[in-house]
């Protein structure tokens, strides 16, 4: 893999932005050059994330920007809230920065969504730039616009469809990421083959024990293809009329997950890795896919070391929470589901065949 790799998110009205992934780009000039101006920039980052990575990113904004301020919000899921959203905007308004102001998202998904839904609501909209520091972030939630926090009753429900400027994908954060965080990244690079490309799929289960054990060049191409994958469906489908649904692979399920056992009891990754299976379970019973393919990916995501049976919430308490995803439509709940391999749809499942499921494993 060359030095950086560059792919490109193609919109409407001049709203093209880079994603740039490589090694060393947090300390390469190229990656803070022709930023919108502005005389001031605020990185918001985690009681984590900041320690490492903050003076280091705040040194190289000052070449650009005369003053930058780092916000420093708590870590975890469970702090994806108006609490600390109203942390950062605090900051903005006692500190009086205008309109240009730049945010910098110094983290990982919960910090990119936080500071993008920031960015969309301050003064009705400021520039911002995802650095994300997660291989979760890396190769999903820091490309495509979506922001959000969560509320007790669903995940993401409150937040903007808001693009950033330009996603700064350093491979050498991952060095610090924890193995729990590494591992349920890899939920969401799993999920682009099943949905869009059976190559991948096969370079995935060729090439874990490599992405397990962090090696630069095989997860410089994981991100870079889970990036184009991305990149081509939101460029076609922007704010999720349509083909963008198919990305939410197993977040139906993960969705309720999460939001059932207390946001940060599993990881985000966690969730959708077990959703994944169920969804696949689900294809199965809907006569879409043979069960062969089911038990392909439980193999693989079990190998990745990510959970593969749903906690017992019960199901009324699973479909509860699922007529409240953002897919469901008047009260029916809504799946991504695998019609081919490399190929998805979204499809309503009535409420009999989810119980079928849930029960066939475990958690009704």
């Amino acid at each position: 893999m060359p030095a950086t790799d560059t792919v490109r998110i193609q919109l409407p009205d001049n709203r093209d932005y880079e994603i740039r992934i490589g090694s060393g780009l947090l300390d390469e000039v190229a990656s803070w050059q022709r930023l919108p101006k502005a005389a001031a920039a605020v990185i918001v980052s985690n009681e984590t994330v900041a320690p490492l990575y903050a003076e280091r990113l705040r040194q190289r904004l000052l070449a650009v920007y005369k003053r930058v301020d780092v916000v420093m919000l708590p870590d975890g899921e469970q702090h994806k809230d108006w609490a600390s959203l109203n942390r950062i905007c605090d900051h903005l308004l006692g500190e009086a920065l205008d309109r240009k102001t730049v945010l910098f998202a110094l983290g990982g998904g919960v910090i990119g969504d936080m500071t993008g839904f920031a960015a969309a609501i301050y003064m009705r909209g400021v520039p911002f730039v995802q650095v994300p520091t997660t291989l979760l972030a890396q190769v999903d939630s820091s490309v495509g616009g979506k922001t959000a926090i969560n509320h007790p009753l669903g995940k993401n429900m409150i937040g903007a469809f808001y693009q950033p400027e330009r996603v700064i994908a350093d491979l050498d954060t991952l060095d610090s990421l924890p193995e729990r965080e590494l591992r349920a990244g890899l939920a969401e690079v799993i999920k682009y083959g099943p949905i869009a490309d059976a190559a991948f799929l096969c370079w995935i289960e060729d090439n874990l024990d490599a992405l397990l054990v962090r090696d630069k060049a095989v997860l410089g191409y994981a991100v870079r293809r889970s990036c184009e994958i991305k990149a081509d469906v939101v460029g076609q489908d922007e704010r999720e009329q349509g083909l963008r649904a198919i990305l939410n692979f197993g977040h139906t399920i993960g969705h309720a997950i999460e939001a059932g056992m207390g946001y940060g009891a599993w990881l985000h990754g966690e969730a959708v890795a077990c959703g994944m299976v169920l969804a696949a379970d689900l294809s199965q019973r809907m006569g879409l896919m043979p069960a062969d393919f089911v038990e392909r990916l439980r193999h693989l995501i079990e190998r990745a070391g990510l959970p593969v049976h749903p906690p017992k919430l019960g199901a009324e308490r699973y479909l509860s929470l699922m007529r409240v995803d953002k897919k469901a439509e008047a009260g029916e709940i809504r799946f991504v589901l695998i019609e081919a391999l490399g190929k998805a749809g979204l499809h309503s499942v009535p409420d009999a065949s989810i119980v079928e499921t849930l029960t066939a494993h475990g958690a009704a």
